[in-house]
């Protein structure tokens, strides 16, 4: 009798259950740890979920706390672009959606600051308590980053363009005490479509006109020392969402939320612990 013929192996292996789908169906990696009320923390332009690594445990005495690999990033599908903020805001409701979650506090940085805007712009009953770090609002009226640091940035040199990044993140004496690594310098999986997509989609944000339609109350926070996204931002995000608190860290780069971690986490604790918010319309 001749042997059965063996079965077609799958095209590729199952994806495990940490997986969600976009809307137009791009799988996106997402890792929801610790126990309580979810807050969502948002990663920077080209990084995925490592973002928060050394701070997000300072959240799970009061929270659980949802990241994910924005699509272009870590485990996520990094489909051609073009990407957005809006998109990548839709992207988070998705993961929401998948693990049936009605309404959870956003915590988001850099770009993720820009996603978190439209976040509790488009979708406002699903944000409990907004905090915005080191974004600004894109768009003309915006404070962008000197000519000297584009320059920097658009070397060819990956190893110079990351030494860049590194001081615009951290202050020298940090980096001193800190000698790393550095999980905010960018996923280095990316192909280079999708870092490109995500550079377009940071530099087409442009939320300015729909600020004033955040409902859930905001914490707004910058290092005074950021060349990336300049601290002038902040009380230009104040001015345009209704009741805003800020928060100025003296001394602080970009990644203030790893330089300044204690201050920052007790600050965003207390905000997001200070009583039950008002139903977002």
């Amino acid at each position: 009798m001749a042997e059965p013929a063996p079965l077609p192996a799958p095209l590729s292996p199952p994806r495990p259950a940490t997986f969600a789908r976009a809307q137009d169906g791009t799988a996106l990696a997402y890792q929801h740890r610790g126990e309580g009320p979810p807050l969502v923390l948002l990663a920077g332009q080209a990084n995925d979920h490592h973002w928060w690594d050394d701070v997000r445990e300072d959240f799970h005495a009061t929270h659980s706390t949802l990241t994910l690999d924005a699509r272009g990033t870590g485990d996520s599908d990094k489909p051609r672009g073009p990407y957005s903020t809006r998109q990548f805001a839709d992207d988070v409701v998705a993961v929401l959606d998948a693990l049936g979650i009605e309404r959870a506090d956003v915590y988001g940085t850099s770009m993720g600051g820009r996603v978190a805007q439209w976040i509790a712009i488009a979708h406002p009953r699903r944000v409990r308590r907004l905090v915005l770090g080191c974004t600004s609002p894109g768009g003309p009226r915006a404070v962008e980053r000197d000519a000297t640091v584009r320059r920097a940035l658009a070397r060819p040199d990956a190893d110079a363009v990351r030494l860049t990044l590194a001081d615009l993140m951290y202050s020298p004496a940090w980096r001193a005490a800190h000698p790393g690594p550095y999980r905010t310098l960018g996923d280095p999986r990316m192909p280079a479509h999708a870092r490109h997509a995500h550079l377009l989609a940071s530099n087409g944000h442009d939320a300015w006109d729909a600020l004033p339609r955040i409902a859930a109350p905001t914490l707004v926070l910058h290092g005074d020392q950021d060349r990336l996204t300049p601290p002038d931002n902040l009380p230009l995000l104040a001015s345009r969402i209704p009741g805003a608190l800020t928060h100025l860290f003296p001394g602080a780069r970009h990644a203030y939320f790893e330089e300044c971690r204690a201050e920052a986490g007790r600050l965003v604790r207390t905000f997001l612990g200070s009583g039950p918010a008002e139903e977002s319309a």
